[in-house]
């Protein structure tokens, strides 16, 4: 019998592709779920994919890989897509496409599925991830093949099956879940103009119900990864972790927002990213202590390209690997401590040090000082402002103004 082995996380699309596979192709269905830090989601997974029909279950940890090799790669870019999404979900994808890869190898499938929708990028996401890693693997989208056309219609479809879905048609939100973030879609969320309920939020406490009195935290970091939390060295899993549920706790890290989905249509997505939300502020804010402004400048041109080509799917491609060895080179002086004050959902800078610091309190202070020569600044303004200049006599010559 050939093989097919399913990108699975146990949730309701997954869970009905299962006997859809053996139906409608014939096949052996293997799963494969990567641990990313979903926590207790995991726990029922072996035998829920047994009696869905699954031949066997591979359960990957990759949440140490997923940190240092996707995550921190995309810290140290600045990379944020369109200004607000910490790429949680985007990050994701390329790992479990290599590891979906790795276990159909090992198997001797012939075919990948998963349960990417055909509206979505995640499909794009999987598929470009298996192609750059292996060509030959047939995919297979249900999405774009059956009938189901709705949570709905899938919910009735795994119920004639007797197959347990972790949600109902009254809590019909599409989540997906790591250690970086959690996000939420579907249901009351498609329109924009409804608020989200608090009882949406299962990570981070709602900012007006979160501690009257702020809470600080101090992140260090070496060139640009943080490696100690309140000076406590910690490993990147159990960093962002501990990171997680202060900043949780304080409600910061809340994002909704309607974004622009590859595949050409707007989206709308409540995300909650407690660790990264906090991790993105502090390295920003060292990176405005230690970097040059033209070096400064120009990689934030680079975040923002690095952060569509992490939105689209192309981790793989020669275009990252040259982004990475850019960003790689402005971090080698972006080392320090930065301090954070979290209260009812704001993340603000509370003071930053580095010994590669290239702010000089001799140079930028209002008090007196014998550093600098301020008469220098007239040659300067003169020379900055010349082509302005010259313009507007032209102007005035011609009879432009």
């Amino acid at each position: 019998m050939p093989k097919v082995v399913l990108a699975y996380s146990g949730g309701l699309d997954t869970s009905i592709i299962i006997p859809w596979l053996k139906e409608n192709y014939g096949y052996e269905v293997i799963a494969m779920a990567a641990d990313l830090g979903q926590g207790e989601e995991l726990d029922p997974l072996h035998e829920k994919a047994l009696k869905s029909g699954a031949s066997k279950i591979y359960i990957e940890d990759v949440r140490r890989e997923f940190v240092e090799e996707y995550i921190f790669p995309t810290l140290k870019a600045g990379a944020v897509y369109e200004g607000k999404y910490l790429l949680g979900t985007s990050m994701a994808r390329p790992l479990i496409a290599k590891k979906l890869v790795e276990v159909a190898i090992k198997e001797g499938a012939e075919a990948v599925s998963h349960g990417a929708t055909g509206k979505g990028n995640d499909q794009v996401r999987f598929e470009l991830g298996v192609k750059a890693l292996a060509p030959g693997l047939k995919i297979i989208a249900p999405w774009r093949e059956w009938d189901i056309r709705s949570r709905e219609d899938a919910i009735d479809y795994a119920n004639a099956r007797g197959i347990p879905v972790p949600v109902s048609k009254d809590r019909p939100y599409s989540m997906d879940r790591n250690l970086w973030h959690l996000s939420h879609e579907g249901a009351d969320l498609e329109d924009p103009w409804n608020e989200p309920p608090d009882d949406v939020l299962l990570m981070i406490t709602p900012p007006e119900k979160a501690p009257d009195r702020p809470t600080y935290v101090t992140v260090e970091f070496e060139q640009g990864l943080p490696v100690k939390l309140d000076g406590a060295a910690l490993d990147p899993v159990t960093l962002i972790q501990n990171l997680n549920a202060i900043a949780g706790k304080n409600g910061v890290g809340i994002v909704d927002m309607v974004e622009n989905r590859l595949v050409g249509m707007k989206s709308r997505g409540v995300y909650e990213t407690p660790a990264g939300t906090v991790l993105f502020m502090a390295h920003r804010e060292l990176e405005l202590l230690t970097l040059d402004r033209t070096t400064l400048h120009f990689k934030e041109l680079v975040a923002s390209r690095y952060a569509e080509l992490v939105y689209d799917g192309v981790w793989f491609s020669p275009l990252r690997e040259a982004f990475d060895a850019f960003v790689n080179s402005t971090q080698k002086t972006v080392t320090g401590t930065v301090a954070v004050k979290l209260y009812k959902g704001n993340c603000t800078p509370a003071g930053s040090k580095s010994p590669y610091s290239l702010y000089d309190q001799e140079l930028s202070t209002f008090g007196r000082e014998e550093v600098y020569n301020q008469r220098d600044a007239e040659g300067f303004i003169n020379l900055f402002g010349l082509p302005l200049k010259v313009r507007a006599l032209m102007e005035k010559k011609s009879g432009l103004r």
